[in-house]
């Protein structure tokens, strides 16, 4: 029946109503739709440049209550459904995976995202649904092969090690209400199951610097693997520029059974302060309190911390660049330390190319079978090429390339010069 249901919403997104517009937030956030088009009430709506928690500009919004800098560009079709406004966003990749080496492994897989928003301004306040799906779970439980990535659980008694473990079907089935208190201040609440509490920065398949890249970091159960919590409330206050919000979510990781809905505990807590300056930049320092994450290490909390930076501008001529910096850091209970180091990039020349590069450095005591702390890095470079095949709708083809630098007691299990690839196409609504 899940199967089903999410068949028809990846076939539905294309066949929106024919006045939908294509969307995307400039470096201005001002919305963009063919203004002859509309009717009054639809008119009324898009003068209202802010965005669902506050008195910023839209292009602001990232995934569940994050911020990503003003400059960034989103894709989608936008429609009007009565006091509705709604947007399709899907992204779908078909990807073949090389990973080499005595621990590597080849396979193919489908990865992306579908997702629906529907937006409803009241007279001091905004009502926002989403709604967000993922192929991932149709990979099978062990999801797919990538170097020196560990995290989650397959069979619920072992340890996914140089695997990316598949994302839940639901990703995000989210309200969030924010009230105006006045033209520059704003307080919120958002409700999601599952959803994103407040802690790290955006997730990467959301950021401005990593959309392009198809590959999950090897640093994302350091920043960012929070973004799928079965129980999130998060309550928050908008002054101008700067954000504080507080959640209380469930801190156990998803478990092995990717197409149903875990138990909401609301047993763990995140609060962050985000930042931006102006709007090229995006700076968040966000903590949390995980109270039983690991499947497979019940007894054990843990305590993150997460800081980071991003940077979106164009340049006239040169196109748009998008780069972020952060660092994790997760502290459990049985004493264990381990940070992790990103900084990732992309420039787009052309509305149809994207080039990417992720440099990562990580503490992970999971690599290794005595729970010795490896030290791994990992450079990856890529690009996309796209073509518009019908309205709204792109066509894809990209690929990228890892290095994997081990060295010390990681070096005779992964060998010399480990590497990794991929090929992949897409197929994209904007």
């Amino acid at each position: 029946m899940r199967r089903s249901a999410f068949l028809c919403v990846l076939l539905a997104f294309p066949a929106m109503p024919a006045f939908a517009q294509a969307h995307d937030h400039g470096a201005m956030g001002h919305t963009v739709m063919n203004m002859a088009d509309m009717d009054g009430a639809q008119m009324d709506m898009m003068q209202m440049d802010r965005g669902v928690l506050g008195p910023y500009p839209q292009s602001r919004e990232a995934s569940g209550t994050s911020w990503q800098p003003d400059a960034a560009s989103h894709g989608g079709v936008h429609t009007m459904l009565g006091d509705w406004m709604v947007m399709g966003h899907l992204r779908l990749d078909a990807i073949y995976d090389w990973q080499t080496g005595p621990r590597g492994d080849d396979m193919p897989f489908l990865a992306g995202m579908a997702s629906v928003m529907a937006r409803r301004d009241f007279s001091h306040g905004t009502l926002n649904l989403r709604a967000m799906l993922s192929p991932d779970p149709f990979m099978g439980k062990r999801g797919y092969p990538l170097l020196l990535a560990a995290g989650e659980t397959a069979d619920g008694t072992t340890h996914l090690v140089d695997r990316q473990h598949p994302h839940d079907l639901f990703m995000e089935l989210s309200a969030s209400y924010s009230h105006r208190l006045s033209e520059q201040d704003s307080a919120f609440v958002y409700f999601g199951y599952p959803g994103e509490p407040a802690f790290g920065p955006t997730v990467f398949m959301h950021r401005a610097s990593g959309v392009d890249n198809p590959q999950a970091p090897i640093s994302h159960h350091w920043l960012d693997s929070t973004h799928i919590t079965f129980g999130v409330v998060t309550a928050g206050f908008v002054h101008q520029n700067w954000k504080l919000e507080m959640s209380r979510f469930t801190g156990r990781e998803p478990d092995q059974y990717r197409f149903n809905f875990d138990s909401a505990r609301f047993d763990s807590t995140a609060a962050r302060l985000s930042w931006n300056p102006d709007s090229n930049w995006s700076l968040q320092a966000s903590w949390a309190f995980l109270k039983s994450p690991e499947q497979l290490s019940p007894l054990e909390n843990e305590t993150r911390y997460s800081l980071s930076a991003t940077y979106v501008r164009h340049f006239d001529g040169v196109g748009q660049i998008a780069a972020t910096a952060a660092w994790g850091r997760k502290h459990n209970s049985a004493g264990l330390t381990l940070n992790a180091l990103l900084a990732e990039a992309e420039w787009k020349p052309a509305p149809d190319w994207a080039f990417f590069t992720r440099v990562e450095w990580v503490e992970n005591a999971e690599l290794l079978h005595d729970g010795e702390i490896a030290r791994p890095a990992k450079f990856t470079l890529g690009g996309v090429r796209s073509w518009p095949v019908a309205e709204h709708l792109k066509l894809g083809l990209g690929a990228l390339y890892d290095f994997n630098f081990t060295g010390g007691a990681l070096a005779p299990v992964y060998g010399s010069s480990p590497r990794g690839a991929m090929v992949f196409t897409r197929l994209s609504m904007e």
